[in-house]
This record gives C-alpha cells, structure tokens and sequence, in this order.
C-alpha cells in the first residue's frame, strides 16, 4: 500500500510525496486532493494519517471532514452520504422558482447540504431538516445550526412538526434513487462508505420518490414547490407520479452536470369572481 512519511506540510517535498502515493492508489485529481490534504491537516503526523486513510479507500471528503457545496464547507461524518456536486442544480432550480419561500424543508436530508444552501441563499427562513438516519441527523445539526435550521428525526414526513402542513415554500427530497440490483455498479467509494438506505431507492429506484409526490402536496403552501433528483430514464415515471399528485409538473435537466430534477408546484387559490355592482 502507498504511504507517505510524517514530513511537514511546508517541506517543499512533502507535496510531491503526498502526490505520488495519491497517484499511486489511483486517485486521477492527486494534486488536487494533495493540496486539500495538507491544507487540512494541522501536523506532519495529521497529514500523514490522512494520506493513509485516502489510499485506503476512505472518501476525499471523510478524510478532511468537509465537502464544498455551493461556495459552502459542508461537515460530513462516517455513514452520511456526501452531497454531490450535481445537487447543486436543485437548490438553483428551487431558487428560481421560490425566491419568496419563507418556509423551507430538507426532507431526506443527509448532512443537511441542501437545506444549509437555501437558507445561505435566501436569507432568514424557516428551515426545518428531517432524515431518518440518527448519523445523518446529527451531522445536519451542525450544518443547518448557522441558519436556525432544525432537524427532526423519522420516516420522511412523519418526522416533521404537524404546524408545518400547508405553510412549506420549498420542500427540497434528495431521495435515494438508485435501483436495487444496481446498487453493487455504484463506485466502490460509495457501496462502501455511504448508507444504504441513502441509495436504494427500491426495485425500479423510484419507491421513496412516490411517496413523496404522493404527500407532498398536503405540505405545501399555495404556490410551493417540491423538487427530487432522479435519473434521465426514470424522469418520465417520476414526473407521471407528480401529476398524479396534482401538481403543475416540470423537468428541469443540466446536461453539464447530468443532473434531473423533477419540479411540483402546488396550485394557487383560485379568487372569486365577483358580479358586477348594480
């Protein structure tokens, strides 16, 4: 196994070996994590152990304790799922479309990433964090703490405060999508590191998502929305159970970031239509 001696980050040898031992167990962006490495670590021995743990196999992000997401350091711990860059086309899409939203949920949240983006981005809101995972729980506590945010413990909606129903601007579903029998194809920093129960999404990967779109219109104010990634082929069965919910429904896809993101928007009341005076 590659390893790299304790020398201190500022030795100008210490990056190059840091580098090497990288490269050597295959990681393809080595200077990249090399220099996030001994950025973090605050001994030679720190930086070493941290090395050890990368060419482990252990995530670049587990191994310095943080994931960046959208301009944010987002904490992570061992068992919580790592927000992926592309779930950063959800808080933008949320974002256009809920600018005004003063109620704001994170509904399989994680380490909270989403929930802690929109906050950063709209201001003073009420934001409220659930996940059913005790780990991912406390790991969003810290995230969200900066914005108010509080995370609730429990099975998707059941987890939330019943004062909720109806009043959420921004219901944001991270779920797991990934089918069953295709879990094993995932990368193995993922079979390995990451929850099960923040993957599977069931036999055709869609099972949590149509829970969701089946009640999340009840939660959401006039005009909300709920917003859940999914892949390119389950999209249009994803999109079918939001309307099956009610929902004005909409796909919105970044080619760039090979993101899907299936959009509800709750309807408005309609006004009355008021007679003429006589």
């Amino acid at each position: 196994m590659p390893s790299v001696s304790a020398v201190p980050p500022s030795a100008p040898s210490s990056r190059d070996r840091v580098v090497r031992a990288l490269r050597a167990a295959g990681c393809v962006f080595a200077e990249d994590e090399a220099e996030l490495i001994l950025s973090a670590a605050r001994t030679p021995a720190e930086a070493a152990a941290m090395v050890e743990r990368r060419v482990a196999g252990l995530p670049l992000e587990l191994v310095v304790g943080w994931a960046g997401f959208r301009g944010l350091r987002i904490a992570v711990a061992p068992g919580v799922f790592v927000p992926r860059r592309r779930t950063e086309f959800l808080v933008e899409q949320a974002l256009e479309r809920a600018s005004g939203a003063a109620v704001v949920v994170d509904l399989c949240c994680g380490s909270g990433a989403v929930g802690a983006a929109l906050a950063a981005a709209l201001g003073p809101v009420e934001l409220h964090a659930a996940d059913i995972d005790p780990a991912a729980v406390r790991c969003a506590r810290g995230n969200v703490a900066a914005a108010g945010g509080r995370v609730h413990e429990g099975d998707l909606f059941e987890a939330l405060p019943r004062a909720l129903r109806g009043r959420v601007g921004i219901l944001a579903a991270n779920v797991p999508y990934v089918p069953s029998d295709e879990i094993g194809l995932l990368p193995l920093e993922a079979r390995d590191h990451e929850p099960l129960a923040a993957l599977d999404g069931g036999t055709d990967g869609l099972d949590v998502l149509r829970r969701v779109a089946a009640q999340a219109p009840g939660w959401l104010a006039p005009g909300g929305c709920v917003l859940v990634e999914t892949s390119r082929h389950q999209a249009p069965a994803a999109v079918e159970a939001f309307e099956r919910g009610g929902l004005t429904t909409h796909l919105a896809v970044s080619e760039e970031l090979y993101a899907h993101v299936v959009i509800g928007v709750a309807p408005q009341p309609v006004s009355p239509v008021r007679s003429p005076a006589r």
